[in-house]
């Protein structure tokens, strides 16, 4: 069973400082950091709250992803597919259910067709010139609605490797819009291609 939030805080703060400081972590030691360690250090870690705040949409009325169903640069019956604009990195897509489904609750079905629109979109993404990965990540702590992200790292640019590119990107001065959005285009098509579904027929803005 998993500690307590109480046995879990205690547990940590055992090894921080008297301002509950953690040691940094070894991460910030990595080639890959985007930071350096000479002063740098670890926000004091608080006590849990409980109960945890609601995340949006819990109601599924209160939702503000659900009313965009038929927005993005892809749509099929289940999924549709979004740009993100303002990002560092060459192209941010994010994949939603139509419907209000998180993770935990999404039916078999949608979870048998979101492996394959996961592995689809990564490799059209990983097709596009000078695009060396398609990174993938899944959080669930903002929002109810489930939202997959797919971060493009650039080719080449051996710092942006692994884990930290998230952070990076938000480093980064913003990628030429124009660039991203013909980019998205390409994976849209190819994804039309390989996977069905179709692009929407009026123009809708980024999500």
């Amino acid at each position: 069973m998993a500690l307590r939030p109480d046995e879990f805080y205690d547990h940590a703060v055992n090894v921080a400082d008297s301002e509950r400081r953690l040691p940094l972590a070894r991460m910030t030691g990595w080639e890959i950091s985007p930071f350096e360690q000479d002063g740098l250090r670890v926000a004091p870690l608080r006590p849990p709250v409980l109960p945890e705040p609601a995340r949006h949409g819990e109601d599924p009325a209160d939702c503000q992803i659900c009313p965009k169903r038929d927005e993005g640069i892809w749509i099929n019956d289940h999924w549709r597919l979004t740009r993100v604009p303002g990002v560092g990195v060459p192209l941010v897509l994010m994949l939603y259910p139509r419907d209000h489904h998180d993770l935990a609750d999404l039916p078999d079905d949608l979870a048998a067709e979101l492996g394959l629109l996961t592995t689809r979109i990564a490799r059209h993404v990983q097709a596009l010139p000078h695009i060396s990965r398609a990174h993938v990540y899944r959080f669930g702590d903002g929002a109810a609605h489930l939202h997959v992200w797919f971060f493009a790292r650039p080719e080449g640019q051996a710092q942006l490797f692994g884990s930290w590119l998230v952070v990076w990107d938000d480093l980064l001065p913003e990628y030429p819009a124009e660039v991203a959005e013909a980019d998205a285009n390409t994976v849209a098509d190819a994804l039309v291609a390989s996977h069905g579904g179709h692009r929407p027929t009026t123009a809708a803005p980024p999500a």
